[in-house]
């Protein structure tokens, strides 16, 4: 029987409702399926932030390491501000363990009213470079406060941090169906981009079954809403691979139902599961978090271990609680509370 040691950081806000929920149901599909999961919890977050002035221990990561993934919940509390809790905790997480991939499926399921008039059926996901881009420390700021302030921000595009993102990206497009398009700005960011669509080009070589096109990422955005159901695979920069991934959940029923994983392809370290949601300290206490997008993420995590049978378990228990229409969360037009929509998918699980 295997066994998986699954590192819990349930975070900040609903981060915290939404986590033993989706605990609820690993255990179910454990017992189901025959494996076992042996959790331990970390307080990292906010709070302990609050307490003391690091968002987690010295040697966090270290006590991460051994873990075979990291299930995270919501990072980020009023008076933290975000780079803090962001630069604190999630991103050493994802470069310490080389999760160079960020992916995020976007998938309009039936029961989903999506807010655009005729959306098409949208399948596809997002394949963002999550360890290097845009998202760089090296920079900074000169004559402070004087008219002559400087704030300068440096973006880090190596040729091993795209063609590894990129290859990941196209093997996933040679899974499915055969089609995957890059998001780009070449025509006004002069050096990194082009130099992405260089290496997506040269890539592209590699999977001559693998049909690609490109976009200005101004344009793809429109594309997304225009006609989402024309995308297959899309690979991104960090910072444009981030904004899509909030976009694409937009037109699919919201960030409720978004799931993501941080993934280390090689599985030469953890990789972690978050789902896209924040920790939404408006609503922390009212019972009213949807749990959907913790529990797809859930699935994620067992497709990632190779519990193949479990994920699909999951994910086929969500699509049918939201299909039929009866238990839902407020967010997605239903009266019933996080706990309900939990019960309703162990009882499908059960009777799958």
């Amino acid at each position: 029987m295997n066994t998986y040691k699954i590192a819990t950081i349930p975070g900040d806000g609903i981060g915290k409702e939404v986590i033993p929920e989706s605990l609820q149901v690993l255990d179910i599909i454990a017992a189901k399926c025959g494996f076992q999961i042996k959790y331990k919890n970390f307080d990292y977050s906010c709070e302990y932030f609050k307490k003391y002035g690091k968002m987690m221990p010295e040697d966090g990561l270290d006590r991460l390491r051994d873990s075979d993934s990291i299930f995270l919940g919501a990072v980020g509390y009023p008076g933290v501000p975000d780079h803090v809790s962001l630069w604190g905790l999630l991103i050493p997480i994802r470069r310490n363990f080389q999760q160079y991939v960020n992916l995020r499926p976007v998938r309009l399921l039936k029961g989903i009213e999506s807010p655009l008039k005729n959306p098409g059926i949208i399948d596809f996901y997002i394949v963002r470079e999550n360890n290097e881009g845009e998202y760089s420390s090296i920079g900074g700021r000169l004559n402070d406060g004087s008219p002559d302030e400087i704030a300068v921000q440096e973006s880090i595009f190596t040729r091993r941090g795209v063609d590894r993102v990129m290859k990941y990206a196209f093997e996933l497009a040679s899974k499915r169906r055969y089609k995957l398009t890059s998001a780009t700005k070449s025509n006004g960011i002069i050096h990194t981009m082009p130099y992405w669509d260089e290496r997506f080009k040269a890539m592209s070589e590699k999977f001559p079954k693998v049909l690609t096109d490109q976009f200005h990422i101004d344009i793809l955005a429109a594309h997304f809403v225009q006609k989402p159901d024309k995308f297959d695979v899309v690979v991104a920069s960090n910072l444009f691979g981030d904004i899509l991934s909030d976009l694409g959940p937009a037109v699919v029923g919201g960030m409720g139902i978004a799931p993501g994983a941080n993934i280390n392809p090689e599985k030469e370290f953890p990789s972690m599961f978050e789902p896209v949601h924040g920790s939404a300290p408006d609503i922390v206490g009212g019972k009213i978090a949807n749990p959907i997008a913790c529990i797809w993420t859930a699935s994620m995590m067992l497709d990632h271990l190779g519990e193949k049978e479990g994920a699909k378990l999951i994910l086929n228990a969500i699509q049918e609680i939201i299909s039929n229409g009866r238990v839902l969360t407020k967010d997605l037009g239903g009266n019933s509370n996080t706990q309900e929509v939990t019960n309703a998918i162990i009882h499908k699980i059960k009777n799958l």
